[in-house]
């Protein structure tokens, strides 16, 4: 991974959060629903996730949605995994009583 920082775009018309990583266009999918949002699907290539930009593509929104004082909630495998793998650190995002 590089040491340049990411930039996250959130295209509230489509719906998702987009960057570019290594010239790939990626994208974490979501729906919002009162103060919640919904982590549905992340777009990226096998060969981005083997190098690791997942997590840091998925820090980044979890930056941004933390920055905006809302709830997240993973539905998506790879992010469920990811906020299992960092759950300390996460806990605080996510709405009360839901458990990853």
């Amino acid at each position: 991974m590089n040491d340049v920082a990411l930039e996250v775009i959130d295209n509230e018309f489509l719906r998702q959060f987009e960057s570019t990583i290594k010239g790939e266009k990626v994208k974490v999918e979501y729906s919002q629903q009162e103060r919640k949002v919904f982590l549905t699907k992340l777009i990226m290539s096998d060969a981005l996730i083997e190098e690791g930009y997942h997590e840091e593509f998925i820090i980044a929104v979890f930056n941004i949605i933390e920055e905006r004082n809302i709830r997240l909630v993973p539905t998506s495998p790879t992010i469920a995994k990811f906020m299992r793998k960092n759950k300390r650190k996460y806990k605080d995002l996510l709405p009360v009583g839901i458990n990853i």
